[in-house]
């Protein structure tokens, strides 16, 4: 089990630039092609950009085609949380870093194997830290 950081939604705001605000507290969306980690292959693990919690690992991600950094699993059963997401009259599984309930993305069961998944993450949502780097969690 993930320890949680909740935090006000004004302490919420001076953390985060206004894209990462936008994402991870309203549930928005970057645009298709815009993210920084868009075709990127650096190894590493890509945390939470909200609490730096782990959530995957470099040999993870795949390009799936769609505009979005993709990966076949999170880099631990408990990273992630999810939930049922039924806007823009659709219904999807949502996904949230498990740690501060940032919204992520969203996961689809039409991805490479051997999982058969892809997370479909924003970059905004995340931040990179590579191999060999610690992680360094945010606290309250």
């Amino acid at each position: 089990m993930v320890d949680k950081l909740i935090l006000s939604e004004d302490e919420w705001r001076r953390r985060l630039s206004a894209e990462e605000f936008a994402v991870l507290r309203q549930h928005g969306t970057e645009r298709a092609w815009t993210g920084c980690f868009v075709g990127t292959k650096s190894a590493g693990t890509y945390v939470c950009a909200g609490c730096g919690h782990p959530l995957f690992r470099s040999g993870e991600k795949f390009e799936s085609g769609t505009g979005w950094p993709s990966f076949t699993r999170p880099i631990t059963a408990d990273a992630l949380s999810e939930r049922v997401d039924r806007s823009y009259g659709m219904v999807r599984t949502e996904v949230l870093c498990a740690r501060c309930d940032g919204h992520l993305g969203h996961v689809f069961p039409d991805g490479p194997a051997p999982t058969g998944m892809r997370f479909c993450i924003n970059s905004v949502s995340m931040r990179h830290v590579p191999e060999g780097e610690p992680i360094s969690l945010v606290t309250a």
